[in-house]
């Protein structure tokens, strides 16, 4: 059992071989992060400057359509899977091809409820075949489980040899269909190329660490255990999806592929910050877990700090945004996608809730709270779908970028809504205060 001593000691200590792991691992993750956000930029400037806004914007809208039933595929067994290998490592073999196996059913669930669904879909051609070549990269993503592998061995850069060779190479590919003025429909191809190229990867990588694919196992028992406990977590998934990708969909229906692309547009430039809080957690999941087998007071002390992080962080990523929006608009994406700028004012924000709600979700899975993630996230999702009927017909696509903030924010703090669980919204809004920030100065101050 952990214990709760008050001599157990919560700072960081630099110099121990622990923290150089974990330092080492995430510098690995936040390497490989730090180059895509920035080829990111580069490519998705170059793609959205290249198309008009309704080609932009109807590829947006397949995205986003493809998205809300992709996220049936993941099974919501990610973090559940990382969990288990850190637990049980020499059930590596069975844990992978268990989950594995799982991942390519949750596939084909995902096309055909897709496929189910299309029909009343009021698309043209081009559209739905855009919608069904995207569609198709979801059966190639189940090789993703090869990278929770490496999360839970703290071996990050292992991932990173394979997801950057194939986002490099995606990118230059789409670099070259601008140079050869491609039409709309080979940005779509290149997405299922991408899918193919990162699961290729992941083969090579984990083949070269001596290890086989064919060894693995798939376990029904294994696989019922792990679904128990990540059923909300699917649910959670699906609803955490439709509630991102929703107001894309909403506002083609209710508005025109033109004001998606604006929304659209806004929407990347707020949305590629979001590998922060994911490389981040990733990379501290494993100690975070470690920590409460150690001291309840080492866990929350972790958590503390990892929610100051993730708070600080996106303040000072909005900031600059919010009082130049309009300047970075124009610059980065040109004259046409100028409407985008009130857009991208009000949605930065969301980055807050965004990155605290990653690093909540951490507590809650180490804690095997997984239902109150679905409860949560499906706040987020009533609060949403709502908000954007009303406010689009009234203000356009600046309604539906207020009810992307105040959704995220309510779907985070509804974790204070359980006695529970109400010291982690304690602990969040001390870091959104800058509590310890200022215990901290002020400490440092009286010491001088």
């Amino acid at each position: 059992m952990p214990e709760d001593s008050e001599n157990i000691d919560t700072k960081i200590n630099i110099g121990s071989e622990s923290f150089k792991k974990y330092f080492t691992n995430t510098s690995w993750l936040f390497f490989e992060k730090i180059i895509r956000l920035v080829v990111t930029f580069i490519v998705g400037i170059l793609i959205i400057r290249y198309l008009a806004p309704n080609e932009f914007g109807l590829l947006s809208y397949a995205m986003s359509f493809v998205g809300i039933f992709a996220a049936v595929s993941s099974l919501g067994i990610d973090s559940i899977l990382t969990r288990e290998l850190v637990k049980s490592p020499d059930q590596r073999d069975l844990l992978l091809g268990t989950a594995f196996t799982f991942k390519l059913l949750g596939a084909a669930i995902s096309i055909i409820l897709l496929l189910t669904v299309l029909p009343f879909m009021a698309n043209n051609a081009l559209t739905n075949i855009m919608i069904l070549i995207i569609a198709s990269a979801t059966f190639f993503q189940s090789f993703n489980v090869i990278d929770f592998y490496f999360q839970s061995r703290v071996t990050a850069k292992y991932s990173v040899y394979a997801q950057s060779s194939a986002f490099l190479l995606g990118s230059i590919i789409k670099i070259l269909l601008i140079v050869f003025n491609a039409p709309l429909i080979y940005f779509a191809i290149v997405i299922l190329i991408e899918a193919i190229l990162l699961a290729s990867g992941f083969i090579i990588v984990y083949k070269k660490r001596g290890l086989s694919l064919f060894e693995w196992k798939s376990n029904k028992i294994i696989g019922f255990n792990i679904l128990r406990d990540s059923w909300p977590l699917i649910l959670s998934g699906i609803i955490i999806t439709i509630y991102i990708k929703i107001g894309q969909v909403l506002i083609k229906e209710l508005m025109n592929e033109t004001e998606v692309g604006y929304y659209g547009a806004a929407a990347r430039l707020c949305e590629a910050w979001y590998f922060v809080p994911m490389a981040i957690t990733a990379s501290l999941f494993p100690a975070i877990i470690n920590a409460k087998q150690i001291s309840e007071k080492l866990y929350l002390s972790r958590l503390q700090k990892l929610y100051d992080l993730m708070a600080w962080m996106a303040i000072l990523i909005a900031l600059p945004v919010t009082f130049f929006s309009k300047e970075i608009t124009f610059i980065l994406l040109g004259a046409k996608y100028l409407p985008s700028a009130p857009v991208l004012t009000i949605y930065i924000w969301a980055g807050v809730a965004t990155f605290l709600g990653v690093a909540s979700s951490q507590y809650l899975i180490t804690e095997n709270l997984t239902k109150l993630s679905f409860y949560r996230t499906l706040i987020g999702l009533i609060v949403n779908v709502i908000l954007n009927l009303i406010l689009i017909p009234e203000i356009g696509i600046i309604g539906s970028a207020v009810a992307t903030l105040v959704s995220y924010s309510m779907a985070t703090i509804s974790i204070g809504f359980t006695k529970r669980t109400y010291h982690q919204l304690v602990m969040m809004m001390q870091s959104i205060l800058f509590i310890n920030m200022f215990k901290f100065i002020v400490l440092k101050w009286q010491h001088r």
